[in-house]
């Protein structure tokens, strides 16, 4: 858009300023010209347009009147035409618009309206010229940006070369991608994820002290998966700094999308990796080149660590790309894999033992600050001297991950060794041996729950973690202590085994160990 100034700039119109209205109106946009000599133009004048008038209603109504009009229809000034007739501005026209703060202008009988529309449409023709221009010299900057690997920080820094804009990208994970100006908290980028995951997102999102934001979404596989967010709302911003904000959206995508696919690409080759070393056999000889192919040393000490959300059965997307970057920002070799119930990690750890725990804290410290409101555990399965032992502390360290998940308010870290003997000797055994333990005592009880709908399994459990004390766990279950004691009989006679007796209460304990660890 053009302004007044803009107007009174071009010479050959020989505007002259009578009344510059409020403060700045002379910088202020115009929207168009709109010639009229209707006593009251209002309903067909457009916000921000700038009246021509020659003054031929001055026999009809008042210029008081006509500006009020004006000024109802957010009309952007007066340009009143002297002719012969009229070779002077009348002064109750200048003082109307005086004591409206309206911008009044006067042009020459010497020169007609259609030199100013004319110049106008120069203006026009112009500001759209410059802004295409830049456009397309900022796309062949953003498109160089991307193809040199500069990634979402390239795209800022040639944006910031017009605006001086505060911008950041996130995307739908609340994961900094990059950012320019602006350094957003762990809840901000919470907030900004859970705007993203809205159906449809919103255009703005309030970010606290940091105020109001504007979000450009960013696409990439048919969805919004990231936003290019402004610390400053939509109204605040020039159309100029709109569209290059939303052309710097698209060329965003192009380099989300291809994150996307490199972090797939890692995951799957990641998962793989776990299911050679679980499955063992000719599968195992590949896990050293998969190592080396995500910079861990298969030849020396490696960690294993199994990490999830407390009292949650799945994990959340991103999660896994979270750890990751735990971990390459402490410079830490690690292969990290995202499963349905965990994320495993494991890493080159040539360090003591002793600083795997408090590693680990600031693990699910990090993690926490990122999925707000949620409670992360880890596991920690031990460290094998080299990846032919990966096995075992990687079975142990899902093992304690899963106790922690059900452990309530209880630590966030802890290792295999912390879990109790019993776990230990559970630890060691295979798959068809914990399989034949739990099947062989619960089979029966399980198979009475499906048929008869009772809650055996579920009695037995609240006994065992009551410690055998009849009121407490009778409390639990919400049933009569006679009802305990019947179903407590039924247990036996299914199994063989008196929960009142201290061998047979150890099986049936070992049992829903071994059970819940399958």
């Amino acid at each position: 858009m053009f302004s007044l100034n803009a107007l009174v700039r071009t010479t050959s119109l020989g505007l002259r300023v009578l009344v510059p209205g409020s403060e700045g109106a002379l910088e202020e946009p115009v929207a168009w010209v709109h010639n009229t000599e209707l006593p009251d133009p209002s309903r067909y004048l457009r916000p921000r347009e700038l009246v021509l008038t020659n003054g031929l209603w001055l026999g009809s109504i008042t210029a008081a009147e006509f500006v009020a009009n004006v000024r109802r229809a957010q009309g952007a000034g007066i340009v009143f035409g002297l002719r012969p007739e009229m070779p002077a501005t009348p002064p109750e026209l200048v003082a109307a618009c005086r004591g409206a703060a309206l911008p009044l202008l006067e042009i020459s009988p010497d020169v007609p309206f259609t030199a100013i529309s004319e110049a106008v449409a120069g203006l026009y023709t112009e500001e759209r010229q410059s802004a295409l221009v830049g456009m397309v010299r900022r796309g062949d900057a953003l498109a160089t940006a991307i193809s040199r690997g500069a990634g979402a920080s390239g795209v800022l820094r040639v944006l910031r070369r017009d605006y001086e804009l505060p911008l950041a990208v996130v995307d739908r994970m609340g994961r900094p991608l990059a950012s320019a100006g602006a350094e957003l908290t762990g809840e901000q980028l919470h907030t900004v994820a859970a705007a993203l995951a809205r159906r449809p997102p919103p255009l703005e999102t309030d970010l606290g002290a940091a105020g109001r934001a504007a979000l450009f979404l960013v696409g990439a596989v048919g969805d919004v998966d990231a936003a290019l967010v402004c610390l400053r709302p939509v109204a605040d911003l020039t159309r100029a700094e709109q569209a290059a904000l939303e052309q710097a959206a698209r060329f965003l995508s192009l380099e989300v999308a291809k994150q996307q696919a490199v972090q797939a690409i890692e995951q799957r080759f990641a998962g793989e990796l776990l299911e050679m070393v679980l499955s063992g056999g000719s599968r195992a000889a590949e896990v050293p080149g998969r190592l080396r192919a995500f910079g861990v040393d298969p030849d020396g000490p490696l960690a294993v660590w199994a990490l999830a959300f407390a009292d949650e059965e799945s994990t959340l997307p991103g999660m896994a790309e979270v750890a990751g970057e735990f971990f390459a920002a402490d410079g830490i070799p690690a292969v990290v894999a995202g499963g349905s119930r965990d994320v495993v990690a494991v890493l080159s750890w040539r360090r003591s033992e002793r600083e795997l725990a408090p590693l680990a804290e600031r693990l699910a410290a990090n993690v926490a600050e990122r999925f707000v409101g949620r409670r992360p555990v880890v596991g920690l399965g031990g460290v094998a001297m080299d990846s032919t032992g990966l096995r075992e502390p990687l079975v142990r360290s899902r093992e304690v991950c899963q106790t922690l998940r059900r452990g309530g308010a209880g630590p966030a870290v802890r290792a295999f060794a912390e879990l109790g003997t019993y776990r230990l000797l559970l630890g060691a055994q295979d798959a068809d041996t914990l399989r034949s333990l739990a099947d062989g005592l619960l089979g029966p009880i399980r198979a009475h729950d499906t048929r008869r709908g009772s809650e055996l399994e579920a009695t037995l459990r609240a006994f065992l973690d009551h410690d055998g004390q009849w009121a407490a766990s009778a409390a639990a279950l919400h049933v009569h202590v006679n009802t305990l004691r019947n179903r407590l009989a039924k247990i036996a006679e299914l199994t063989g085994r008196d929960v009142t007796r201290t061998a047979d209460r150890v099986d049936l304990f070992l049992a829903l160990e071994a059970g819940d660890m399958l």
